[in-house]
């Protein structure tokens, strides 16, 4: 196999951060190359270069042997570069066929927009993807996991040389994930050759040969996959040794209940679910896509109008007209959408940090901006944010160090219960111990949290009791023993979906 790019020496330089480093990078055509590090390690900032969204200080890229010249997004694209962002690059209020085609659309022999063509061929692409949907259906309707389809679809419209996946996986069911490995090996038939950005470690041998390593945005090593242990990729990635088997400490309270709902209802997408949250407890919650997970803490905070249903905060029935209500009365949610849901990603990491939480930093309606300060510096430093200081962007920060202010601003609230909805998607080894060890903290402390997560073994490592849902409505409920497995989580997943 040829080379199809050789990034030479990139070095790249933030106010107040050197996010690139003289990195190196090599690829071969037919070939998908892992590319690894902790979040924050440059590794965004790498491809954001090799896509044209940023300009390097220094370095040289080289494709197919030629110095090429990438200035540009669209000459990314000229030069056969597609990019599959960890963050949805989509239009919520455009259809399917029209994000696939925006700023590139096809037209016919008038020059108007072919509308006809670019159903056609959107169709076919997602056919082939295994996403079955309208093309016509609007983005804004489609679950995390279809708009993750529809960015590969997009990325494969086009004839493409080089294809990057970041974190391709994240919010994929195992038969998604398995069809996407399956599309990866058809692209090298072609070619074609591909970056690979992922944390999941198993992934790595069923998807490429040779893996390179950053840290702190330097080039660390470049290694065979097959001659490697995952131990020994974590240590390169984080430069310590992380045990990733430790369980927490059991202090839950069983015979304090402080949060129980009855029968709660929500359309055809919350059925008659009944649960309890103990004090000091964490409630994991398993399912499929689709299962109905979000929908039922959304409907209990009040994002969704319930039907019916009874909600009891400390023995006292209590209903959560708004998420606003539910933050009064300190049951806070972290959303799985950071990016929409959880950020405002245009003002500062101390803005987003304490907007849920001013009465804690105000006097009277006026700012103590020193406390405030101290607040954010402590959180900043006690979850190991990367970031030259608090009143960067968040728009700046890499997805794992975003999850991590999602995380502060619930941390600055200092509620008695936590609802943590996949808090660890798109997070390197290192960083999840971490938010681990914050959830481990908060139970000590006296809270209780509700977390919900599609990975089966964080489930079955942190959590006192695993809630299944299908189809809306709650199947089993499982204390976490050592005899709970993850294939018995999984065929009550299946299973309850049948009934």
């Amino acid at each position: 196999m040829s080379q199809l790019l050789e990034m030479k020496n990139i070095t790249k330089i933030f106010p107040g951060v050197k996010a690139l480093d003289k990195v190196n990078l090599n690829l071969r055509s037919g070939k998908t190359h892992i590319l690894l590090g902790e979040n924050g390690a440059g590794k965004s900032t790498l491809i954001k270069v090799l896509s044209g969204a940023h300009q390097p200080e220094s370095g040289e890229i080289y494709i197919n042997g030629e110095k090429a010249v990438i200035a540009s997004p669209s000459d990314a694209f000229k030069y056969g570069i597609s990019v599959i962002y960890q963050e949805f690059q989509l239009a919520p209020n455009l259809t399917i066929y029209e994000n696939i085609f925006l700023g590139r659309e096809l037209t016919n022999s008038f020059n108007f927009i072919n509308k006809r063509k670019s159903i056609v061929k959107t169709k076919e692409m997602m056919d082939f993807v295994g996403l079955d949907i309208t093309p016509g259906t609007l983005v804004k309707d489609l679950t995390i996991a279809e708009k993750q389809m529809v960015e590969i679809t997009k990325a494969l419209v086009f004839d493409s040389d080089i294809i990057v996946f970041d974190e391709p996986t994240a919010t994929l069911t195992d038969k998604e994930t398995k069809r996407l490995f399956e599309i990866i090996h058809q692209l090298e038939e072609e070619g074609i050759g591909i970056i690979y950005i992922s944390h999941r470690l198993e992934e790595f041998k069923e998807v490429g040969e040779k893996c390179t390593i950053l840290r702190d945005g330097k080039y660390i090593d470049t290694v065979e996959l097959k001659e490697t242990s995952k131990e020994e990729l974590v240590n390169l990635m984080t430069g310590r040794k992380i045990n990733r088997d430790k369980k927490r400490c059991d202090i839950c309270s069983p015979d304090k209940i402080v949060l129980k709902v009855e029968n709660l209802n929500y359309k055809d997408k919350v059925k008659g679910v009944s649960f309890h949250l103990c004090e000091k407890e964490i409630l994991g919650v398993s399912g499929l896509v689709g299962a109905g997970r979000t929908e039922l803490v959304k409907t209990l905070i009040g994002e969704y109008s319930k039907d019916s249903g009874k909600t009891y905060l400390n023995s006292q029935e209590i209903e959560f007209k708004s998420p606003a209500d539910a933050i009064k009365n300190n049951l806070f949610y972290l959303s799985e959408d950071r990016k929409d849901e959880g950020l405002f990603l245009g003002h500062s990491i101390r803005n987003n940090i304490t907007i849920s939480s001013l009465k804690r930093v105000t006097n009277k309606g006026v700012l103590k901006r020193k406390h405030e300060e101290q607040i954010c510096d402590d959180l900043i430093k006690n979850l190991n944010i990367k970031t030259p200081n608090m009143h960067t962007e968040a728009l700046t920060l890499s997805g794992g160090n975003q999850q991590k202010v999602v995380i502060a601003k619930g941390l600055c609230r200092q509620a008695q219960i936590y609802i943590f909805d996949e808090p660890t998607r798109g997070i390197d080894v290192g960083a999840k111990e971490e938010i681990y060890e914050i959830m481990d903290q908060l139970i000590q402390d006296g809270s209780s949290i509700i977390m919900i997560s599609s990975d089966l073994p964080e489930l079955l490592r942190i959590s006192d009791r695993i809630m299944v849902m299908a189809d809306g409505s709650l199947v089993d409920t499982f204390k976490n023993t050592k005899n709970l497995s993850q294939q018995k989580i999984l065929s009550a997943a299946v299973g309850g979906g049948k009934k």
